[in-house]
């Protein structure tokens, strides 16, 4: 249904000056923007920026310091027990190191989550299952426990899962970083179909490629603040931070990168 004429639509997550401390040092500070439904948002940065820890902020794997995360509309700091339930179930999350069951097999880790919080029977969970593991390319190995899988069939089946409670927003946290660099590819490849089923993605990542293709913004962060928040094109070829062109160079190769510095210095 689309919005009323002269309403505005509510975006999928906004955050509010929202600051995240541990003790006495600040993660995440006073950050505030707005993702729109069906956007595709990659935050990238150097490490210990906050990256990881705002994505974790959104479905409340850490909690705030201050300020406030709108979901739909909703704050969010307040939630518990059932509420805080429900708002993880309709925001999947992908792990660096893929978070899968050993003792289970592909399809029992998809199907877990469905049948326990969605009431799903077996059959209507292992259809769903099966479906998604022909829609990550993994059909044939729906009876397969992780350790016989490689990495990047893990992380297909970790996306399969969190397909799997149909969620209006999906978080990636560095799905790739754990990967041999040719299975990336194969969860790149995942990833960009879900981002033309309309699906709103957070994806923390390095994978430069995927955000300049597929991102519909790229947020950099660094110290824990916003330094960019722009289309991937501004980004990658109109760039005038130094900062962030040095981060860029520093991914291209380390002579770009001296050449960046001493350009600056």
């Amino acid at each position: 249904m689309s919005e009323p004429k002269g309403i505005l639509p509510v975006p999928a997550i906004e955050f509010r000056g929202v600051y995240k401390r541990w003790g006495e040092t600040e993660v995440i500070r006073g950050i505030s923007f707005a993702i729109e439904k069906g956007q595709v948002v990659v935050v990238c940065g150097p490490s210990g920026s906050g990256k990881s820890t705002l994505a974790r902020l959104i479905n409340r794997l850490d909690t705030l310091s201050d300020g406030e995360i709108l979901i739909n509309g909703a704050p969010t700091s307040g939630f518990t027990g059932r509420r805080l339930q429900k708002l993880r179930e309709g925001i999947g999350f992908v792990f660096q190191h893929f978070n899968l069951y050993g003792h289970l097999t592909a399809r029992e880790n998809i199907t877990l989550a469905p049948r326990k919080l969605l009431g799903l029977s077996s059959a209507e969970a292992n259809a769903r299952a099966d479906a998604l593991l022909e829609r990550v390319g993994l059909g044939g190995k729906a009876d397969l426990k992780p350790a016989q899988l490689s990495g990047g069939q893990q992380q297909r089946v970790a996306i399969a899962r969190a397909l799997a409670m149909q969620p209006e927003i999906i978080l990636f946290d560095e799905p790739t970083s754990a990967l041999d660099p040719e299975m990336i590819g194969e969860v790149l490849a995942v990833m960009q179909e879900i981002a033309r089923s309309g699906t709103t993605m957070v994806v923390v990542t390095h994978e430069m490629g995927f955000a300049r293709e597929i991102a519909d913004r790229v947020l950099f962060l660094d110290g824990g603040r916003v330094l960019a928040d722009t289309a991937p094109e501004d980004f990658f070829d109109n760039q005038k931070h130094p900062r962030i062109q040095r981060f860029l160079a520093q991914l291209l190769s380390p002579a770009q990168s001296r050449e960046v510095e001493e350009a600056d210095a």
